[in-house]
C-alpha cells in the first residue's frame, strides 16, 4: 500500500489543540463512530499521510477508552497524543516541546500505617519509534511554517508523568510526591498514561506523545495562559507531530507481536461464520496458513502434546504479562495445564478422560484470549482423534 494510502490517529484533549492539528490538514471529511465518536479524516499539507483525528477530552480515562476505539475503527500504523503539558525543570521553556520517552502513571500507591508507597506503572517509547522522532527532531524541518519568534522551540527526550489533577504547585504535597518518586518526569499532564495502556494492549501498536509546555505547573499557570501560552505550545507541539506522523508512515514501527510484514491499516473483518452441529467436528477453519497443519494423529507421525502443551504454556504467561488474563485466572489456568501436563506423561491412554477434562476446564478459563482458545481447540481435536 502506498505512503499516502496509511493512516495515523492523533488525538488531543482541549479543543485549541485539536485546531492546531487542524490548521495542518486538508480535505478533512467527517467520520462517526456507531457510538458517537466523531473523528475527522484529512490528509496532512502537500499529500501528505492520512490524519483520523478526535477530541477525547480530560483524564487518562476518557483517553484510554477513546483511544482504544480509534484503534479498532482504523487499525493505524501508529497513534499520536499532542497536546500541551506543564513544565517540571526550569530548563524546559515554554513553548518548548517534550516527546515522551516513558509514560509514568503517577497515581499508583498503597497506603499504609506508615505513609503512602509509590507503586510505580509505565510504558517507554518503543525503539523504532523513538529513532523516528529523534531523527525528526535532529532534521529541523518540523519547525518549517512557524511563525518567527525570537527563540525556536527546543525539542526534549524524556519521562511525562500522568495523572489524575491539574498540577499547578511547586510546593503541594502532589508536587513532593513527584519529585521524590519521579525525579526524572520532564512534563506532566493528564492523559498519557490511558492512551499508552490502550496502546500496550493493541498488540503493542506504537503510541507516542508529544507535548507542548504552556506553564510550569507551579502557580503561575493563570498567568502564563494569560499570555497565550496554551495556543503557541499546541501550535509547536502540533507542528513536530505532523512531521513524526509522515515519517512513521513512510518507515512504520513493526508491532512486538506481529511475525509478517502484513499492512495494518486495513481493518481485518469477518466474512462467514460456519457452524458444527450434531456429531460435526471442525479441524481448523482459517483464511491464511503458512506452514505445515496436523489434525489429529497419523499411524506415523503421533501428536506431540507434551511440545503442544508446553508452547501453550509459553503463550499462556505472554497471555498474563500482557494483560489479557489477571493474576486469579493465570494461577487457574496453570493449574488445568498442570493438570494436563501430568496425564500425558502418565500416558493419555489411560488418562484420556482427565486430560480432556484439564483441557476443556482450561479452554474456559482463558477463552477470551482468542489465541490461547484457538491453540487449545487443536489440541483438543489431536487428543479426541488418540486411539
Amino acid at each position: 500500500m502506498s505512503t499516502k494510502d496509511r493512516l495515523v490517529v492523533i488525538l488531543t484533549a482541549l479543543n485549541l489543540e485539536y485546531e492546531a492539528v487542524c490548521e495542518r490538514l486538508s480535505d478533512l471529511t467527517v467520520h462517526r463512530h456507531a457510538a458517537g465518536t466523531r473523528f475527522e479524516v484529512g490528509r496532512l499539507s502537500r499529500g501528505g499521510c492520512r490524519i483520523a483525528l478526535a477530541l477525547v477530552g480530560k483524564g487518562n480515562h476518557s483517553a484510554a477508552v477513546l483511544a482504544e476505539r480509534a484503534m479498532a475503527e482504523f487499525s493505524p500504523a501508529a497513534v499520536l497524543f499532542v497536546g500541551v503539558a506543564g513544565g517540571l525543570w526550569p530548563n524546559i521553556r515554554l513553548g518548548d516541546v517534550v516527546v515522551a520517552s516513558k509514560v509514568y502513571a503517577y497515581h499508583g500507591g498503597t497506603s499504609e500505617d506508615d505513609g503512602l508507597k509509590a507503586r510505580p506503572k509505565s510504558w517507554e517509547i518503543p525503539h523504532e519509534a523513538d529513532q523516528i522522532a529523534h531523527h525528526v527532531e535532529r532534521s529541523g524541518r518540523w519547525r518549517d511554517g512557524l511563525t518567527a519568534e525570537p527563540r525556536p522551540a527546543t525539542v526534549h527526550f524524556g519521562a511525562i508523568a500522568a495523572g489524575e489533577v491539574v498540577q499547578d504547585s511547586a510546593v503541594s504535597e502532589q508536587a513532593r510526591w513527584i519529585r521524590q518518586h519521579y525525579n526524572d518526569a520532564l512534563a506532566i499532564e493528564m492523559e498519557a498514561a490511558g492512551v499508552a495502556q490502550a496502546g500496550h494492549l493493541n498488540r503493542a501498536l506504537p503510541v507516542v506523545v508529544v507535548r507542548g509546555i504552556s506553564d510550569h505547573a507551579d502557580g503561575t499557570k493563570t498567568s502564563t495562559d494569560g499570555h497565550n501560552w496554551q495556543p503557541r505550545a499546541a501550535r509547536h507541539a502540533a507542528a513536530f507531530a505532523a512531521a513524526l506522523a509522515q515519517e512513521l508512515v513512510k518507515n512504520p514501527p513493526t508491532p512486538a507481536t506481529s511475525n509478517t510484514d502484513s499492512d495494518r491499516s486495513a481493518p481485518v473483518r469477518m466474512t462467514n461464520r460456519n457452524v458444527a452441529t450434531g456429531n460435526a467436528r471442525v479441524g481448523i477453519q482459517a483464511g491464511q496458513i503458512q506452514g505445515g497443519v496436523v489434525i489429529g494423529a497419523g499411524a506415523d507421525r503421533p501428536a506431540d502434546l507434551a511440545a503442544s502443551l508446553g508452547l501453550l504454556r509459553r503463550d499462556l504467561k505472554q497471555a498474563h504479562r500482557d494483560g489479557g488474563l489477571d493474576d486469579d485466572t493465570y494461577e487457574a489456568a496453570k493449574a488445568e495445564l498442570d493438570t494436563a501436563a501430568d496425564c500425558v506423561r502418565e500416558g493419555v491412554a489411560d488418562s484420556k478422560s482427565r486430560l480432556l477434562l484439564a483441557l476443556r476446564r482450561l479452554r474456559g478459563l482463558v477463552g477470551e484470549v482468542a489465541e490461547l482458545a484457538a491453540h487449545l481447540a487443536g489440541i483438543i481435536v489431536a487428543v479426541k482423534a488418540l486411539q
